[in-house]
């Protein structure tokens, strides 16, 4: 039986794989996209029902170009697949003045001339009385941040490749790949298929499949938890609550969503990072008594009627770089691969523009994109 053959094999249907899978067919490519769990999966990092969107980036203000490209490109997929993927709710970004997350997201409005207010918590307690902010909170307040649907986003973007002709093989692991001058090979437990070019976009999956890349990285373990707020959801509908994110000492981070989907869906809140190292084949997936316990405690002084009662809570994984910032780049070692990984719990936000640039990349071998900041050879220091 003769080798199957394409342009290019994409490793990983999640955000960043099924984004690069579908931008790949509609620039006429023969794709192959292989995931080993089933479409849109609850396994990784691309579920939960809702990712945080905003612009005011505090991670660093080079994302910003991006940031402004991902917004276009949401809004096309939207368009393309008819499905609704973005809610503006409008973002609070709190805590100390010199704290991270409200002085780097002014930092970063500021340089490239977001639109944004500051608020003292005296307004923020006038314009959002859900929450109970000290009296040394301020935050950044920017209108055109909000919601991501991420399921509904990987689905539709696995709609629109196949629509284009891309061929996706569910419940197939990726056992070895290799690559040489002439392109490269794949082998999973089903076939081998031979492609002139290869994406990868492994999740947390990236330290096995990428073990060459020189990265080291991190995976840990993350809780999403979800509460029926005390008094009714009424405050809580994305009209009246935006999104949040809330540094408080020692820079600790909680962040939350409006109750987008009414009573029965909730309040959804988690910590940002504060996890546990793990294997992702070995994660352990339950919901522990203390976890919820110890998120209601810290809701309790800060948005205290969301701290109600608990419903339920799912695990999720970041794939952490040691500087938190992504790798997104031609491989260094081979020059037929490309690689998107590491995204540090910050990443799913641009997945549209990740399609876009690893397209770029696997096509072409650069992009008008600046990337510079994601080259798995800079020095990464934590």
């Amino acid at each position: 039986m003769a080798m199957e053959s394409y342009d290019v094999i994409v490793i990983g249907m999640g955000g960043m794989g099924s984004s690069a899978a579908y931008h790949l067919a509609a620039r006429g490519q023969r794709v192959l996209g292989l995931e080993q769990f089933g479409p849109a999966h609850d396994k990784g990092a691309s579920h939960g029902g809702s990712r945080i969107t905003r612009q005011s980036y505090f991670e660093d203000p080079a994302y910003v170009p991006l940031l402004l490209r991902t917004y276009e490109l949401w809004e096309k997929l939207e368009r393309d697949s008819g499905r609704d993927l973005m809610t503006l709710t409008g973002g609070l970004f709190m805590g100390p003045a010199d704290s991270l997350t409200v002085a780097g997201s002014r930092r970063s409005s500021e340089q490239w001339g977001l639109t944004h207010e500051v608020l003292d918590a005296a307004e923020i307690r006038r314009r959002f009385p859900v929450f109970r902010p000290g009296p040394d909170d301020v935050a950044l307040f920017e209108a055109k941040a909000g919601i991501l649907r991420p399921e509904a986003a990987v689905e539709a973007n696995l709609t629109l490749a196949a629509r284009l002709g891309a061929q996706l093989r569910f419940h197939e692991p990726v056992e070895a790949w290799s690559a040489d001058g002439d392109g490269v090979t794949v082998r999973t437990g089903v076939a081998t298929y031979r492609a002139g070019s290869l994406v990868i976009c492994p999740g947390a999956w990236a330290p096995r499949l990428l073990a060459d890349l020189g990265v080291p990285m991190t995976v840990e373990r993350q809780v999403q938890f979800w509460f029926a707020p005390e008094g009714g959801i009424e405050p809580f509908l994305p009209d009246r609550q935006p999104i949040f994110i809330w540094e408080g000492p020692p820079g600790t981070q909680v962040y939350g969503f409006p109750a987008l989907d009414g009573p029965d869906g909730g309040v959804k809140v988690a910590f940002f990072r504060r996890g546990e190292v793990t294997d992702p084949d070995a994660i352990d997936r339950s919901i522990r008594p203390e976890e919820v316990a110890f998120i209601a405690e810290h809701l309790r002084t800060r948005v205290p009627a969301a701290a109600g009662r608990f419903l339920r809570g799912k695990t999720c994984m970041y794939t952490n770089t040691p500087d938190e910032h992504f790798v997104v780049a031609r491989h260094p070692g081979h020059e037929r691969v490309t690689v998107a990984c590491g995204f540090s719990g910050h990443g799913f936000k641009f997945v549209p523009v990740v399609g876009e640039i690893l397209a770029d990349l696997a096509l072409t071998g650069a992009t008008s994109h600046p990337i510079a900041l994601f080259d798995p050879g800079r020095p990464m220091r934590g």
